[in-house]
């Protein structure tokens, strides 16, 4: 099939991500001695400065890696919890049924610096010092601006002059929405990550110690103390129209710090895909697989009516129970993927198209679903400033006519040596809350993901993690390291990822194809993000999905919104093939790029 790229194919290292200056970044590390975590941790922080409107320095990073050392998969979680304050009381206090989209109370601790260097820190080889230069470099001396950093910033213009001041005098350069094509710097920013490396290296003369110096700095020192102030002293409009303080406190920064777990597993056709628990949505990548082992996706033909159908039925019922069971508590994970169970659910997916909601059982556990939003309510939330749309809410990827918008970031990287890394940084971006003024970067939204109501698994609760979207995808052929990959995308996330790791397996395309084939996600369950709206039967598909496809898929009930050829997914991937290292990024946005030899 035609494919807009090759897929990169050496034996020496492979970084894949969305953005060139961060998979340059990355390539440049590896060429100079550095591992592949070293090599994710630099291009982690390029795309901070690089995609300023889909991540930043306030938010998280969730990560999964195979150490060549270890001989096995870790997942590092770099997802901070709710403040010790953030109550659903203190909420509904306030008068909220729901966590805004944006502003001070959506904040959680930002746990993407403490992810990042824990990675660094127990695989990595490069100090501090090396893995922030490039970042320093390009906050510095500026970034080219994107026409999507341009839009981003030109729809939140408004919001800034008129209700965040601070960051107006970030991103409005001399008052004005920056060119595409210009340069845009953010001194401030490397102000702050100079700082760090001064710190740290004041501190101590050993690596270890200088990262444990920089992580002290950031969670109770300089950038700590800024953002308790900022968090306590000032007030800001937010999504709910209101004006309202933070909860984030320094003892909430110092009592937090990252971990490194286990990975939730499945085998699927030889192969043993790994994701994060279920305080992230990805076993719902897992839960498709698990209902989908029982259908012959070969025999129904790749990308065929019935193929698609199956697919996207089963993500509806896999949904569903993400909504009713996942969450940082205790969840029925060996009985949400065992095969009675998905025996069951799999009697579910019928000739049409289900317009239900169906949590199933596991265990024999009712499900309990919160009290959502009516279906459509996504288009009709609360505006910034009076009558304005909602700006900078939640994690827009496309849009009614087709069009990509922004949200998240992804890198995927593996070396000579046999490392592999895939991590899905976010939050923070530059729509999302206030610049801190001495800081440079802007708090999180995360907090929007919790309920508040009690009794659910994803229920605001002190000191919990919210049920992210964020989720980085591994996987192991016969229990050998294979394929890093992964995608921004908010819900659409491990729909896109599953479509191309499908790809893969069933469409037998090589990484680059099964990126550019078409893509297709459901819009049937409630949206994660603030106003947490649905709209039942909804299915995306690009325009290139064949023509009787979609008229099939009408025919049996699914509202099929068709959208631009290139518009869904921004997966990027790198892998393991026998002698040879492999990558491929994606051309949608014109911004993703791989680079290897």
């Amino acid at each position: 099939m035609f494919t807009t790229r090759p897929e990169l194919t050496g034996d020496f290292g492979m970084v894949a991500s969305t953005h060139w200056l961060a998979s340059a970044t990355g390539m440049g590390v590896l060429e100079r001695g550095g591992n592949a975590f070293d090599a994710a941790v630099a291009a982690g922080f390029v795309l901070q400065i690089a995609e300023p409107h889909l991540n930043g320095p306030g938010g998280e990073v969730p990560i999964l890696l195979w150490s060549e050392a270890d001989q096995k998969v870790s997942v590092v979680c770099g997802q901070g919890v709710a403040p010790a304050a953030a109550t659903i009381e203190r909420y509904t206090e306030l008068g909220l049924d729901v966590v805004p989209g944006t502003g001070l109370l959506a904040a959680t601790v930002p746990g993407a610096f403490g992810g990042w260097m824990l990675m660094l820190e127990r695989w990595g080889t490069w100090s501090l010092a090396d893995v922030l230069a490039p970042a320093i470099h390009y906050a510095e001396h500026g970034v080219p601006v994107l026409d999507r950093i341009a839009a981003t910033i030109e729809s939140v213009e408004g919001l800034f002059n008129d209700d965040w001041p601070t960051s107006a005098a970030t991103w409005l350069p001399g008052g004005n929405v920056p060119a595409p094509g210009s340069k845009l710097a953010n001194p401030v920013l490397a102000a702050t990550y100079r700082r760090l490396v001064a710190e740290a290296t004041a501190a101590s003369s050993t690596r270890e110690g200088q990262l444990n110096a920089a992580r002290k700095a950031w969670y109770e020192g300089f950038v700590a103390e800024a953002v308790a102030d900022f968090s306590a002293k000032t007030a800001w409009r937010d999504s709910s129209g209101e004006v309202h303080g933070g909860l984030l406190t320094g003892d909430d920064l110092a009592g937090w710090s990252a971990t490194v777990e286990e990975p939730l597993t499945y085998d699927y056709h030889g192969h043993t895909v790994c994701k994060t628990g279920a305080w992230g949505q990805g076993p719902v990548f897992l839960q498709q697989l698990a209902l989908l082992s029982g259908f012959d996706l070969d025999a129904m033909g790749y990308l065929s009516a019935d193929y698609v159908h199956t697919v996207a039925e089963a993500a509806k019922l896999a949904f569903a129970d993400r909504e009713a069971w996942y969450g940082d508590t205790d969840v029925p994970m060996s009985d949400l993927l065992s095969e009675a169970y998905n025996a069951e659910r799999r009697r579910l997916i019928g000739a049409g198209a289900s317009l239900e909601l169906r949590p199933g059982a596991p265990g024999g556990r009712a499900p309990r679903l919160p009290d959502f939003p009516k279906p459509g309510t996504a288009s009709n939330a609360p505006g910034v400033s009076g009558a304005r749309s909602p700006q900078g809410v939640g994690e827009p990827t496309v849009a009614r006519n087709g069009a990509v918008k922004g949200d998240t970031c992804h890198v995927d990287v593996v070396d000579r040596f046999g490392n592999m890394v895939s991590a899905t940084p976010s939050g923070g971006w530059l729509q999302s809350s206030p610049t801190i003024p001495e800081l440079g970067f802007c708090l999180g939204t995360r907090a929007q993901m919790f309920w508040l109501q009690d009794g659910l698994p994803a229920s605001l609760r002190p000191g919990t993690r919210p049920r992210t979207t964020l989720s980085p995808s591994f996987a192991l052929r016969e229990g050998r390291p294979w394929l890093a990959f992964g995608t921004p995308g908010g819900d659409q996330q491990d729909q896109w990822s599953l479509n191309f790791f499908l790809s893969v397996v069933h469409g037998k395309l090589n990484l680059q194809e099964a990126v550019d084939a078409p893509m297709f996600h459901s819009e049937h369950f409630p949206s994660s993000f603030f106003p947490r709206g649905s709209r039942p039967g909804v299915l995306h598909a690009e325009n290139r999905v064949e023509a009787g496809v979609l008229a099939e898929l009408r025919r049996r009930g699914h509202e099929v919104e068709e959208q631009g050829p290139w518009s869904l997914g921004r997966l990027s991937a790198v892998a393991r093939d026998g002698d040879f290292l492999k990558a491929a990024a994606n051309p949608r946005g014109a911004q993703g790029y791989a680079a290897g030899r």
